[in-house]
């Protein structure tokens, strides 16, 4: 019988044809995906060189090829990461000054969102916070986010006062990366060479990190190779021993030769988010002896309040807030304040963007209370003026202003035109009273202005 020859499904020109069709598609498929890839990697780049552009125009002041513009350019360049897991702003003294009430709306610099949390207390109709560092803004949101969905306290203060558990990235998880927009997302899933992700830090306490925890925890190390230890300072139960701990473990770190010489170069202060401006001012203070002022004021920190009620100083000799629940910590996180916390982070509103740009955005005697932190050190004459006509533009009648500076003196007068100075008000003992009072101790001045015809 003879074999029937079998007829391809497929000829081989159809075959070929075929083959030629699929490489075409597929050269289509991945020249669209190369677009896409590269419009998004345009995005990326266009919003963070807008990013970089804002924050060169708020450090830079001088002539860049100067050493003054190298040296502006350097501390943007180290800016541009996070720089304060915990904000040094002392929040019941921002209370007091600013009365905030349920009837206010309230703008603040950011920074690492303490503050902006403690606000809460007070029950201000809104806030809204404004920073130029991308990492200040995710952690803020991660905060927000924390205080409306995690499930109760323990775990919040688990988070954000111990921030050293293992179960924290788990909780985030959970809880908060569903509910995170997708930049604040981004940030904290980002990971590093070794594959981990950034809101690992919450599992070895977040305060050891940022350009200010590392640089406690590199002064912490070079205190102890030369033979001082600032975390004995913990174990004073009284001011007085208070005094004896830092006069016998810390002062004496100022006059060896390498402290002496650090504390010389601009740059080593950066990791204290001192740009140069400020740290000129700073210098000038202390008629140009910037040691005796750092001195003075970390002697003011060490010794002029009980160490168990400040958590400033637990930050500084211990690089941790205290154990257990009633430990010194920042006001949002005690357990009786919570419940405000919780219902104020809807209010809040969170963005990144240049302060005076912000402002030029609202209507006039729109606005509150202002908080500029330390801002205006930053900030040349025509930078100053530039803000304070927007602040009074858009406050109301009886509108309260603080911020603090390096110096011990307002950075106001002989820098903005009179004609807005004139309206606002200044009490120059009452201020004096509030920077004694500042348990941060790191500022030369707490200032307060009220905008006239309340």
């Amino acid at each position: 019988m003879p074999i029937r020859k079998r007829t391809p499904l497929l000829r081989a020109g159809a075959l070929k044809r075929a083959g030629d069709t699929a490489k075409r598609l597929t050269g289509k498929f991945n020249i669209a995906r190369k677009r896409v890839q590269l419009r998004r990697s345009l995005r990326v780049a266009g919003a963070r060189k807008f990013r970089h552009d804002q924050l060169r125009k708020a450090v830079y002041q001088g002539d860049a090829d100067g050493k003054k513009g190298i040296l502006e350019r350097t501390f943007a360049l180290a800016f541009r990461g996070l720089v304060y897991s915990q904000i040094w702003e002392d929040p019941d003294i921002d209370l007091e000054a600013l009365q905030l009430g349920p009837d206010h709306h309230l703008i603040t610099i950011a920074s690492g969102g303490c503050n902006v949390m403690s606000y809460l207390i007070a029950e201000p109709k809104a806030v809204t916070a404004v920073d130029l560092n991308r990492g200040h803004v995710a952690l803020n949101k991660l905060k927000l986010a924390a205080a409306q969905h995690l499930p109760d306290w323990e775990t919040f203060y688990r988070f954000f006062g111990q921030a050293d558990s293992r179960a924290n990235p788990d909780i985030y998880d959970k809880y908060l990366k569903p509910v995170l927009d997708k930049e604040s997302r981004d940030y904290w899933e980002r990971r590093d060479p070794l594959g981990r992700r950034r809101i690992r830090f919450f599992a070895r306490n977040v305060y050891r990190f940022g350009l200010l925890g590392t640089f406690i925890g590199a002064g912490h190390k070079l205190a102890r190779m030369l033979g001082g230890d600032p975390r004995k300072m913990l174990e004073a139960s009284t001011l007085a021993e208070q005094r004896e701990i830092y006069e016998r473990e810390v002062a004496p770190l100022f006059e060896k030769r390498i402290v002496k010489w650090l504390i010389d170069q601009p740059m080593s202060l950066y990791g204290l988010g001192i740009p140069p401006a400020q740290y000129k001012a700073l210098a000038a203070s202390g008629g140009g002896n910037i040691k005796q002022v750092l001195l003075e004021r970390l002697e003011r920190l060490a010794c002029d309040f009980d160490i168990e009620d400040n958590y400033f100083a637990h930050q500084a000799f211990g690089r941790r807030y205290g154990a257990g629940k009633d430990a010194a910590g920042p006001p949002y996180l005690k357990q009786e304040n919570f419940a405000k916390v919780r219902a104020g982070a809807a209010r809040v509103d969170v963005n990144l963007v240049n302060l005076i740009d912000f402002l030029k955005t609202k209507p006039a005697a729109s606005l509150d209370r202002f908080v500029l932190l330390d801002a205006q050190d930053w900030m040349n004459d025509a930078t100053l003026t530039d803000l304070w006509t927007e602040i009074t533009r858009v406050s109301r009648p009886g509108a309260r202003v603080i911020f603090r500076t390096a110096a011990e003196v307002s950075v106001l007068p002989g820098r903005i035109p009179h004609a807005i100075l004139s309206r606002w008000s200044y009490d120059e003992a009452l201020c004096k009273a509030f920077t004694k009072r500042d348990r941060s101790s790191i500022y030369g001045g707490f200032h307060l202005y009220v905008l006239n015809g309340a």
